[in-house]
């Protein structure tokens, strides 16, 4: 029977000694290693509810999450190391590479993000060619915020030249038939 993390409780009635406000069925999976619950501790981590808001200890958990791959934990990863807070060291480097992970596997808004770090140069080094890349992936993609990731496209392309242009819309040609996609839910 596959996990639903949409039906798991996220805090707390039943507590832990180790973890006071998470509950111990959802703190188990995590524990066993199921991404979904490991990214459900670490939002119990991060927003401090019913537990001591802890950002290092959500980003163990969210790093655990995206150890496997899992996109939520990618996001959330790249999202606490972008911002930083309370004993978390802002660092872009390390959002840039979270925010790849995720864009690698297709989420819209991890590209969407990653081209605008490359069009300022965050994190990354600055490159229209690569933020032009990123953002038309996203454009692609049907969902609520494809205007504004084709806006931002469009914006950046008046930054490159023709052949500049006709290259990265090879690269992503390639892409797209290399990686199939649905339509973005966000």
């Amino acid at each position: 029977m596959a996990f639903a993390t949409a039906s798991l409780p996220v805090f707390a009635q039943t507590a832990s000694p180790q973890n006071p406000g998470i509950d111990a069925a959802l703190l188990a999976k995590a524990n066993a290693g199921d991404p979904g619950a490991q990214v459900l501790v670490g939002e119990s981590y991060a927003a401090g509810k019913d537990v001591a808001q802890d950002l290092k200890q959500a980003a163990e958990w969210y790093r655990k999450a995206a150890d496997k791959g899992d996109v939520g934990g990618e996001l959330h990863l790249a999202a606490l190391y972008r911002d930083g807070g309370k004993g978390l060291s802002r660092d872009m480097e390390l959002a840039a590479v979270w925010y790849r992970k995720a864009a690698e596997q297709g989420d819209a808004g991890a590209q969407a993000t990653l081209g605008l770090l490359y069009s300022l140069g965050q994190g990354l080094p600055k490159s229209d060619v690569e933020a032009y890349f990123w953002l038309d992936l996203a454009a692609s993609v049907k969902g609520p915020k494809q205007e504004r990731y084709a806006d931002n496209r469009q914006l950046i392309g008046t930054h490159i030249t023709t052949d500049e242009l006709e290259e990265v819309q090879e690269r992503v040609a390639q892409w797209q038939a290399a990686h199939p996609r649905r339509a973005d839910p966000k």
